[in-house]
């Protein structure tokens, strides 16, 4: 049987035959038209994510993921520009709105296969800061808004006009609230002589009863609040 034998190492360029090519000019780059050049092109990926991080205070795990395509980093970016109107400091108008592109926003495109870009057709930057400015006013839970953005992206719809048909704005009024929380203490005595005794899931369990009588309508924060202050009087 036959076998491989090393004859000989190739070791210069003429082993490979590499000549010069007769009828082509030396290519000189004038430094004016390379710098022109680098004028135009767009914003690098590795530079965009390293100005989200200085500029907008992202962290840089979520930088490198919003900057991974050039359409999320744009979607972004615009959100925190629209996001102004927040009245938040930059960086947690940056994470509020990486926090949804990541998270809420990605579902929707992986459940429809589409790209940010499909997305933006039917849900503008400017329409998600209104959505999630609902949230943090406490005009709707988060849990609610989810829902809502499934329906804005479905139909087009503004977040507003949706919330306003199904009429699930959260309450926030303190009045109305603290009727039901009276009304949950009185009907769960066991679940009050639990909490009383230390058990902090008692309390969560009368959150829920209140959250059920106002169809999940109720800010959660002011029914905790609530829970706690009538509690505690007892």
């Amino acid at each position: 049987r036959g076998r491989t034998v090393s004859q000989r190492s190739k070791e210069y360029a003429h082993d490979y035959r590499y000549f010069p090519e007769p009828d082509l000019p030396p290519l000189v780059l004038n430094r004016d038209w390379v710098e022109g050049i680098r004028s135009k092109l767009p914003e690098l990926p590795e530079a965009r994510r390293d100005r989200f991080v200085a500029e907008y205070g992202l962290s840089l795990y979520d930088a490198d993921l919003v900057t991974s395509s050039r359409a999320t980093a744009d979607y972004e970016e615009e959100f925190i520009k629209k996001g102004k109107s927040l009245n938040m400091p930059k960086p947690e108008i940056a994470k509020l709105g990486s926090n949804w592109l990541l998270g809420e926003v990605n579902r929707i495109k992986n459940d429809n296969n589409i790209d940010t870009v499909d997305f933006r057709a039917r849900v503008s930057p400017e329409k998600l800061v209104k959505l999630t400015s609902l949230v943090v006013t406490g005009n709707v839970s988060g849990s609610t808004a989810k829902s809502v953005l499934d329906e804005m992206f479905k139909t087009g719809r503004t977040a507003i006009d949706i919330i306003t048909q199904r009429g699930v704005s959260q309450i926030s009024d303190t009045e109305a609230i603290e009727a039901e929380v009276i009304t949950a203490i009185n009907n769960n005595q066991p679940a009050v002589v639990d909490y009383k005794a230390g058990k902090e899931q008692a309390l969560k369990f009368l959150v829920g009863q209140v959250m059920k009588a106002t169809r999940g309508r109720a800010n959660p924060k002011l029914v905790n609040k609530l829970l706690r202050k009538k509690l505690g009087e007892e």
